[in-house]
């Protein structure tokens, strides 16, 4: 079945934070309060400046990312994104999919770079998909994350152009 992806609407929220809320509460791949409510994931989320997507199959909601500019002024050329796959649907090339849907809209939209700023290192599956999708790691943090069960990790900074 493929993946399609779509601007996210109110009516998806529900299901936006039932994939959100498990990934926040995990504490492995985000720099999150941990105890955030399901209220403040999605005020996250849908901060001023995000577009947002989700991914669905059939109709069912399975991934969602945002899409932002990295920084304002002379780096709001520059896209950064976030993007949560549903746990249960993992290896089914939803994050792939959503990636490719990123790229275009960030051209669309007129960016011309992706940043992404603290991607944890030990994401292992997060990682290989972007380098595999064109990125290079252009940055290591040494024990800039906190993994609630390997202590201090590094964080990646990576970058392509579009």
């Amino acid at each position: 079945m493929s993946v399609l992806v779509r601007a996210a609407t109110p009516a998806d929220a529900a299901a936006i934070a039932d994939i959100l809320l498990p990934i926040i509460r995990a504490g492995e791949t985000y720099a999150l309060d941990r105890t955030m409510t399901a209220e403040q994931a999605l005020d996250f989320w849908f901060a001023p400046g995000h577009a947002v997507f989700v991914a669905e199959i059939a109709g069912q909601v399975l991934g969602t990312y945002f899409c932002r500019a990295n920084k304002a002024g002379g780096g709001k050329h520059v896209a950064n994104c976030g993007y949560a796959t549903l746990g249960t649907a993992t290896g089914r090339g939803i994050a792939r999919a959503m990636a490719l849907h990123s790229f275009d809209h960030a051209r669309a939209a007129g960016f011309r770079a992706m940043q992404y700023n603290f991607v944890i290192a030990t994401n292992v599956r997060a990682v290989g998909l972007w380098l595999s999708l064109g990125f290079e790691q252009v940055g290591r943090l040494p024990g800039a994350f906190d993994h609630p069960t390997l202590g201090e990790v590094d964080a990646l900074v990576l970058y392509r152009r579009l």
